[in-house]
């Protein structure tokens, strides 16, 4: 389970999320989450990032986008990592489908 929420509020669920790196690079990756919650998530991928980080994350299909902070970065196997991110908003929308409008930073589909 993801160690950012309480045990509770944490869902298993597979979401696709797109995570922007805010350097001048503006990277754009894709991963997997193993869980959501409210306040973070714990996404699956094959690349390493370092705690204290921020990005940017969104599931356009979900109707999701938030600045995160990577929290941990554990190695699962030789080429995959478990990342935990803690959201600076709120989101309480990860099951639900994103509506038409563009959704602004932080706010989820209501």
């Amino acid at each position: 389970m993801c160690p950012l929420a309480d045990m509770k509020s944490a869902l298993p669920r597979a979401v696709t999320v797109e995570l922007l790196r805010l350097d001048e690079s503006h990277q754009t990756k894709r991963a997997v989450t193993e869980n959501v919650s409210p306040r973070g998530a714990r996404i699956v991928t094959d690349w390493h990032r370092a705690p204290g980080k921020h990005r940017l994350v969104s599931a356009p299909k979900k109707g999701v986008k938030s600045l995160a902070r990577v929290v941990y970065c554990q190695r699962m196997e030789s080429t995959k990592f478990a990342v935990g991110l803690q959201l600076v908003v709120r989101v309480e929308e990860w099951e639900k489908p994103a509506s038409r409008e563009s959704l602004p930073i932080g706010k989820s589909r209501k």
